[in-house]
């Protein structure tokens, strides 16, 4: 088995994670990418979108907005905008924030900036789903 990675994905408001992983996958902008130990240094903004570990065998989903990545040999630091466990996404919440988000986005066709806003908020709510639901299906 491989030796482990420091795996710490930190918000504005916290640290939400800071564990010895085997293995860190990542979607940044220019595409997914996998960490092991050992890894080449990088820099990566982030993407909103799914952050995935594995550790001792079991895999683990969290949502991630935006943010960046450091990559180094031993440790993957993520800062994120906002990051949340997928076991910790209220799946009716989630679902209705996505419905405020999509009726924003029809009021919001006059003016640009709430039509930004709005589909943010939108994709949001859409990786929040996508990822609850793989904790809640599986």
């Amino acid at each position: 088995m491989a030796e482990p990675i420091r795996l710490e994905v930190v918000t504005p408001d916290k640290m939400v994670l800071s564990e010895d992983v085997d293995i860190v996958v990542a979607t940044g902008t220019e595409g997914e990418f996998g960490v092991l130990r050992n890894h080449i240094p990088f820099l990566t903004t982030l993407q909103e979108g799914e952050l995935r570990y594995r550790k001792g065998g079991k895999l683990e989903y969290m949502a991630v907005t935006g943010g960046f990545a450091e990559v180094l040999p031993d440790k993957v630091t993520v800062l994120a905008e906002a990051a949340e466990h997928a076991r910790e996404i209220d799946i009716d919440r989630a679902e209705r924030a996505r419905e405020r988000a999509e009726k924003r986005l029809v009021d919001a066709r006059r003016e640009e900036l709430d039509h930004i806003r709005a589909e943010a908020a939108l994709k949001r709510a859409l990786i929040r789903l996508k990822i609850a639901r793989k904790i809640a299906e599986g």
